[in-house]
């Protein structure tokens, strides 16, 4: 689970100029934006000082002329008018910019996560990864779309009102200006105390999501062993810690953002009503001018109160955004490669020399693993749960890197390979094979076009999976919902053999890939592996020793290392671990002791 890390301020500062880099290919429209924005400004500064006009010029001296009058009201009127037009142009154009920047960051985003090691997919909860991808872009939306906007808006309404008021009375706008000072210290110890509750919130909610999707992908198990009670409790715990956290956040909410801005209000407003007070005193005051002050005092509070009603959103997007950059600045990537774009893998011979290997820098899962596979050879690896045998596959695919050592295909480094050039040329077989959401035809050719519908179909053929395909209504055109859930674990294995074969691989690679096909099935595939493996070199992880008994070598792990290597009959002979592992698997090792007995 991640560290709740609190943002300093600047932490906060790097995390704003890192989003806003986000808006320089809209430049053009920004400008647009912001051209409307000061004219909704401009618009709002003038109506006061027109109604100001028609009080002091028109309406105190009862200076009734129907002409300016009506101009007067007609320009009022059309100010408001134009106020609303571009007010809503403005706002369109500040949700297309914020709408492009979160598209752009997700695709980033999204980007990223693929380009992620499984490294990191090992110690980071899927949910936090999604939470990421949705509910923190989403967060740092609100910021493109109402709080720039807001306080933008009205830094150019104060500068206009300040500058009005000191059109009006010098005094009272350096009184206002004194005003600001107190304005920004509640802003800072809001930013202080907020961002930390926000943090919080966000990991909680990462955590909620995390949950969620664990409990979404493991439903079956949690109501086979009546689990729902013990995961309802952890997600109550989780949720009830984001609830204390939302809780402290609205507390410093209530306080700090509205309450103590209108308290600074009330105090500016008697101050001003007590200046004209005690000037009337001394001579008449002018009715327009103090509606006007008066007005614009009001007007002066409005956007304060604007930007400090958005700190609340700005706070969530700039916590959000941290978390967003920590992802995007993730330096867990997959293996990278020293491409040499000359070489390609012609014949498939393999070789692993000495290869050491450790998932976390301590314990060695590999030790000192050495063979070699001839091109168009059958290679098993066999051996108990935690041998190693996955981690071959695994570090065979690229999927993590290895340092001691190394991996030659057909004489080269694996390692100087082009990424492409290994990811087509090796064909890889799960024990849980995945389907994604279409059809089986979508499922096969996996949205390569050079892949004719003539060439799945005759692949499924040559896994014996075309028998079954015909038999559904659509046949290739048959839906996959999510993981191929309403196929069997047979029908999904044999969807993706096809898969593997559509793309014709040079160097095969199987984990388990037997594991979990009936006898019938298996025995059906069998005649179909032995075809895929013609021609190319096969590595092949099996659990039951009779579907690799005619492999080239077999080599047996335990412990991380190579202890037996031969042919099944040789293996056999030696009497050793294998040998165990084969009478274990015929139900004949207990005859066999009372044999020797």
């Amino acid at each position: 689970m991640e560290k709740n890390q609190i943002l300093e301020g600047k932490e906060q500062k790097k995390v704003l100029f890192r989003l806003l880099s986000y808006t320089k290919p809209h430049l053009k429209t920004i400008i647009l934006a912001f051209s409307l924005l000061l004219v909704t400004t401009v618009v709002d500064i003038l109506g006061p000082i027109l109604v100001k006009v028609f009080i002091d010029d028109y309406l105190t001296p009862r200076n009734i002329i129907f002409k300016p009058l009506f101009l007067l009201a007609a320009a009022y009127i059309g100010l408001q008018i134009t106020n609303v037009i571009v007010s809503y142009l403005q706002l369109i154009k500040f949700q297309e910019i914020a709408l492009k920047i979160i598209q752009q960051l997700r695709i980033d985003v999204f980007s990223k996560v693929h380009s992620l090691g499984l490294k990191y997919f090992d110690k980071t909860p899927a949910g936090s990864i999604v939470s990421r991808v949705t509910n923190d872009t989403e967060a740092i939306k609100d910021m493109f779309v109402t709080v720039i906007a807001t306080f933008f808006q009205s830094t150019f309404l104060l500068t206009g009102i300040i500058v009005a008021m000191f059109i009006l009375n010098v005094k009272l706008a350096i009184f206002c200006i004194f005003i600001l000072p107190i304005i920004f210290m509640i802003m800072t110890a809001y930013r202080k105390y907020s961002s930390r509750f926000y943090q919080d919130m966000r990991e909680r909610l990462s955590q909620l999501n995390a949950k969620l999707s664990e409990s979404l992908q493991g439903m079956a198990i949690i109501q086979v062993f009546r689990q729902e009670r013990r995961l309802r409790m952890e997600f109550d715990e989780i949720n009830d810690k984001h609830y204390k956290a939302g809780m402290k956040n609205i507390k410093v909410d209530a306080l700090l953002l509205r309450p103590a801005v209108d308290l600074v209000y009330i105090f500016a407003l008697i101050t001003v009503l007590s200046f004209f007070g005690i000037s009337s005193n001394q001579a008449p005051i002018e009715i327009g001018v103090l509606y006007a002050f008066i007005n614009y005092l009001d007007r002066f509070f409005e956007p304060v109160n604007n930007m400090m009603m958005r700190l609340s959103l700005y706070q969530q997007a700039i916590v959000a955004g941290a978390r967003v950059f920590k992802l995007l600045d993730e330096q867990e990537i997959a293996p990278e490669q020293k491409e040499d774009v000359s070489i390609r893998i012609q014949s498939g011979k393999i070789e692993l020399k000495n290869v050491t290997f450790s998932y976390d820098g301590k314990r060695d899962i590999l030790k000192n693993i050495s063979f070699t596979a001839e091109p168009g050879q059958t290679v098993a690896l066999v051996g108990h749960t935690g041998s190693g045998k996955s981690s071959i596959i695994n570090l065979l695919m690229r999927f993590y890197e290895f340092n001691r050592g190394d991996i030659l295909i057909d004489g080269h480094s694996l390692k100087s390979y082009k990424k492409d050039e290994i990811r087509e040329k090796m064909g890889l077989v799960l024990q849980d094979p995945f389907l994604f959401y279409g059809t089986i035809t979508d499922n096969i050719r996996l949205y390569n076009q050079n892949i004719t519908q003539k060439q799945v179909e005759e692949a499924a053929q040559f896994v014996q999976a075309h028998t079954f395909i015909e038999k559904l209504d659509d046949r290739y055109d048959q839906k996959v919902v999510e993981r191929g859930s309403t196929f069997s674990s047979g029908q999904r294995q044999l969807i993706a053999f096809a898969r593997t074969i559509a793309a014709d691989p040079k160097i095969l690679v199987l984990d388990e890939a037997t594991a979990n096909i009936d006898t019938e099935t298996e025995e059906a595939i069998q005649t179909a592996l032995q075809r895929m493996r013609k021609g190319r070199t096969t590595i092949a992880i099996a659990h039951r020793l009779s579907t690799i008994q005619d492999a080239d070598l077999i080599l047996v792990m335990h412990q991380g290392e190579i202890v037996e290597r031969g042919t099944h009959q040789e293996l056999l002979s030696q009497k050793g671990l294998y040998h165990k592992m084969f009478l274990l698997q015929n139900g004949s090792l207990e005859k066999d002791r009372n044999a020797v007995s």
